[in-house]
């Protein structure tokens, strides 16, 4: 049975005025699954009535518990005023019951309230609830704290806690630890150490997958673009850039941002991957090669196209095999996708460039496995033969 049903259904059999606790408890946990369900001003009323049965001198903790939720349900619906008297008083009712990580969590929730009105004063909040907190929440904690003692200038005390967070949310929280390595490349480029924050924009991105966590990874890759162009590496600034920007609806400041770096840069093209490619070591390409084939294999055909002309001029044996290795990553419409590009890019040019690139990927194809190689032998002569072009 649906939840919420169920939990409706439960309600009905408790009178609240007969049965204040059982009606209180299920306004409760039906609460907190209608805010989960995005029904918000039902969330709301449904808290507030289990906060008001809840007894704060007999049952203090339980009308804690409920004023937590609804504060956070009044955060949602953006009602901060009262969001923030929720939080207030369930942190002041958790520190009397001694219930610590009750207490941190509330003191969480009253930082991310005030954190845009008053940012000091939110600090104040994470700092608080860092010291208490445990686990995932101590890391949020932490991150949330670092974050906003960046926006306030104090960079010497903003760049540990980030990296405290890190650490924190290293080993169970990938979007926590993906968040953390944001905010402290942020305080790294802030305070001029760019290789630094290039490294952390770096793992951030690879901490939220493309096909996962679409925004956070565009922002992460709008946020290196940004510290490869303070660090001159212009094409490597490009091609972060225009990956921000090939996510599916990518957040407007993100956009923004990326998209002043190709203002001030200039368009990306094929050469830039060329270029990168040229300076990375051969063991660090399979993730520039991912992440490139990741966003091509989702722009018009135009765009693809053009994306091709990076492996056909730019052929060997070792690019071919990191392209076609990217490739067999890929769902399968997708990767017939990017080879069809390949080939209608390749029919316009002359018989020498058509020679060596057939020649580059039928040897790299070799080096797979057996399923692997005949897999690619059948899409290119296929693919090849339905544009006229020869392949074998």
């Amino acid at each position: 049975m649906e939840p919420i049903l169920e939990l409706e259904q439960r309600l009905a059999r408790y009178d609240a005025a007969r049965y204040p606790v059982q009606h209180a408890t299920t306004r409760f946990h039906l609460g907190v699954v209608l805010a989960d369900a995005g029904r918000v001003e039902e969330a709301i009323e449904s808290l507030a009535s289990a906060a008001e049965l809840f007894d704060p001198d007999a049952l203090p903790v339980e009308h804690a518990k409920a004023l937590n939720a609804l504060g956070a349900a009044l955060r949602l619906a953006g009602e901060l005023d009262s969001a923030e008297a929720s939080f207030e008083r369930a942190t002041e009712l958790f520190e009397r019951s001694s219930l610590k990580q009750e207490h941190g969590a509330a003191l969480f929730n009253l930082g991310l309230v005030r954190r845009e009105r008053d940012p000091a004063a939110a600090a104040e909040c994470f700092r608080r609830a860092a010291s208490i907190l445990a686990g995932g929440l101590e890391a949020a904690a932490a991150r949330e704290l670092g974050a906003t003692l960046l926006a306030l200038g104090e960079l010497e005390e903003a760049t540990p806690m980030l990296e405290r967070a890190v650490a924190l949310a290293e080993r169970g929280d990938a979007a926590g630890y993906g968040g953390a390595l944001n905010g402290l490349g942020l305080a790294r480029l802030a305070a001029g150490e760019t290789e630094a924050a290039i490294e952390s924009f770096r793992q951030a991105a690879g901490a939220h997958p493309r096909g996962v966590r679409p925004a956070e990874f565009a922002m992460a890759k709008a946020n290196l673009a940004l510290a490869y162009e303070q660090h001159g590496y212009t094409p490597r600034a490009r091609l972060a850039a225009r990956q921000a920007l090939g996510v599916a609806e990518p957040p407007v400041p993100v956009s923004a941002q990326a998209m002043a770096v190709l203002e001030r840069l200039g368009s990306a093209t094929a050469e830039d991957l060329r270029r990168v490619l040229d300076d990375e070591p051969q063991e660090s390409w399979e993730g520039i090669v991912r992440e490139e084939l990741a966003r091509s294999g989702e722009a018009p055909a135009e765009v693809r196209r053009a994306d091709a002309v990076a492996w056909i001029d730019g052929s060997s044996v070792e690019r071919a095999e990191a392209w076609l290795g990217g490739l067999l990553e890929l769902p399968p419409e997708r990767m017939e996708t990017l080879i069809r590009s390949a080939l209608e890019a390749l029919g316009p040019r002359d018989a020498a460039v058509k020679g060596r690139f057939r020649s580059d990927v039928t040897r790299a194809a070799a080096r797979f496995h057996v399923p692997q190689l005949l897999r690619l032998e059948e899409i290119f002569r296929r693919t090849a033969a339905e544009l006229g072009e020869p392949w074998s």
